[in-house]
């Protein structure tokens, strides 16, 4: 196992949401997190005004997740009264991602060369490390999966899986990898930034089919 102690559900995070009708049916889904990308060349990215207005819908025991990408700490820590935790997703350094006052995650991209127990030591004041697919130039959301078996099974860090997911591929990903956490966007919309409810859905029961397993 690839996480701290054993655990009984593998949590699900609902990423790029854009829409206020999407995240209420996320969280009748039960998701445990979702996600607000603040990056602005994203196709999900939503404005602060647009974080402030969809943050208060989410209700209390659901962790408000923000993404960032290589951005200045003055936007951060603007955005920190409405977030519970941040995800980093891009280059930034352990210190620079320790420095707000909340808890949070870094995002790998899995390189050929990524050392996945060097960054769990490089990176060991976050909660967890969140790995997605390599495509150059692009931060994340590539909508491809990588090689599962390059996740070694005594990594000192909790794992959030990304990259690729679907309901077609989760209970396979969640068989392999058992994660702490799964990460979707793009595997349950219908437009980009438009979740899709059966989609959400089908991901969501896939999820607790594989961890009933």
């Amino acid at each position: 196992m690839n996480h701290i102690g054993r655990q009984k559900r593998t949590r699900i995070k609902f990423c790029g949401l854009t829409r206020a009708e999407d995240i209420e049916r996320a969280v009748m889904l039960g998701a445990d997190a979702l996600g607000f990308v603040m990056w602005p060349k994203s196709a999900r990215a939503i404005t602060y005004d647009q974080l402030v207005a969809l943050s208060s819908v989410v209700p209390a025991f659901v962790t408000r997740v923000g993404l960032f990408v290589d951005q200045p700490a003055e936007l951060i820590n603007a955005c920190l009264p409405h977030l519970d935790l941040i995800q980093f997703h891009g280059n930034e350094s352990a210190s620079f991602c320790a420095q707000f006052d909340r808890p949070w995650v870094k995002a790998l991209r899995m390189r050929d060369d990524t050392d996945l127990h060097q960054a769990a030591a490089q990176y060991h004041g976050a909660q967890a490390l969140l790995l997605d697919a390599y495509r150059p130039g692009v931060p994340g959301g590539t909508g491809e999966v990588f090689d599962w078996s390059r996740i070694p099974a005594d990594l000192a860090k909790p794992v959030i899986l990304a990259g690729g997911l679907t309901a077609a591929n989760i209970a396979s990903a969640v068989g392999q990898v058992t994660p702490y956490a799964v990460d979707v966007s793009g595997g349950i919309e219908g437009a980009s930034g438009c979740k899709d409810a059966e989609k959400m859905a089908m991901f969501a029961n896939q999820v607790a089919l594989a961890d009933a397993r």
